[in-house]
């Protein structure tokens, strides 16, 4: 019998002088339009914080190291198609210029003040950034 799999994910909240980093979809097949943070699945053969550090540098082109990350909060999530766990990390530092990286799949990449965020946040992604403001560790959402 083949065990029932969850889809991981990681998802930076990089906030800066009250701001969060986000960048809006674009060309995906998934929320296109939507602002979300930097995130990407985990690839597999790889921890948490090492596709964090991919993602980061693959999306906005910025390294972080290892130490710099944290795990600030883990949603575990379910929609029509299926659960995820997703992990939530900050950073403390960061080298490189923010940019986008992947132009064929982000249109933007600007910070936003956390009390006025676009309406069309994804609304999960906008419910983790309310949790991790609100120094809750652990969430689920779709039930």
């Amino acid at each position: 019998m083949e065990r029932f799999k969850l889809v991981t994910a990681c998802h930076l909240i990089l906030i800066e002088k009250n701001q969060i980093l986000l960048l809006r979809r674009y060309n995906t097949g998934y929320e296109d339009g939507n602002y979300s943070v930097v995130a990407g699945h985990i690839d597999g053969n790889e921890s948490v914080i090492t596709a964090m550090r991919r993602e980061a540098f693959e999306e906005a082109g910025i390294d972080i190291k290892e130490n710099d990350l944290e795990i600030v909060h883990v949603m575990h999530r379910r929609t029509k198609e299926r659960e995820s766990i997703d992990y939530f990390l900050t950073c403390k530092n960061y080298s490189g210029q923010i940019q986008i990286m992947e132009k064929d799949k982000c249109d933007e990449l600007a910070f936003y003040p956390l009390n006025e965020l676009p309406m069309n946040v994804i609304p999960y992604v906008r419910k983790a950034i309310e949790y991790c403001q609100n120094n809750k560790m652990f969430s689920v959402y779709g039930w």
